[in-house]
């Protein structure tokens, strides 16, 4: 038990020695990986019916040569891509924000030692170096946020990608 409140006690440190924007950095890194998760979960357990439920319908046309076909066939595919492309850009987005709330924390981290210099001249450095740490810490979290939602961001649109190249491949036009 002790471990485990010396753990939340060491993570609330690092949350206010980086300021407020380290929570927002955190929230966006949750949701990001919710959001990851989720696809992941949609592909295991969701995606195969759907792909097969498609197939058969399909397969149960008697009729697959013809123009009219051709555009069911294309709506079909379009529909269920739609579903396995459902949120991926929302994650790319969270992804690309990470950065930029760094950024966000870094700028504030400087007014922060802007305000100590203005306000002393320059002769507390503790007060100083305080800022400078909450300008980096947020940059570091943003960056490490980042880094990781790239990762799962591409494992995820890889599956996307060949799941709707596989799903295209299975609905054949040649009866």
């Amino acid at each position: 038990m002790n471990e485990l409140l010396g753990a939340l006690n060491t993570v609330e440190a690092f949350v206010e020695s980086g300021g407020p924007i380290l929570l927002v950095i955190a929230i966006v890194t949750c949701l990001m990986w919710t959001l990851i998760f989720e696809r992941l979960w949609f592909y295991k357990a969701t995606l195969g019916k759907t792909v097969n439920n498609t197939v058969k319908e399909w397969d149960a046309r008697s009729e697959r040569k013809s123009w009219s076909a051709h555009q069911i066939r294309t709506a079909m595919i379009s529909r269920v891509t739609e579903q396995i492309r459902s949120k991926l850009d929302i994650i790319g987005t969270l992804v690309a924000l990470c950065p930029l709330f760094g950024l966000l924390g870094t700028v504030v981290g400087m007014i922060e030692v802007f305000n100590v210099l203005a306000t002393t001249g320059g002769a507390d450095a503790k007060s100083m170096a305080g800022g400078v740490k909450q300008a980096t810490i947020p940059t570091m979290a943003g960056m490490v946020a980042a880094i990781s939602g790239v990762f799962g961001s591409t494992i995820v649109n890889q599956i996307a990608n060949r799941e709707s190249q596989l799903l295209e491949d299975h609905m054949t036009m040649d009866h």
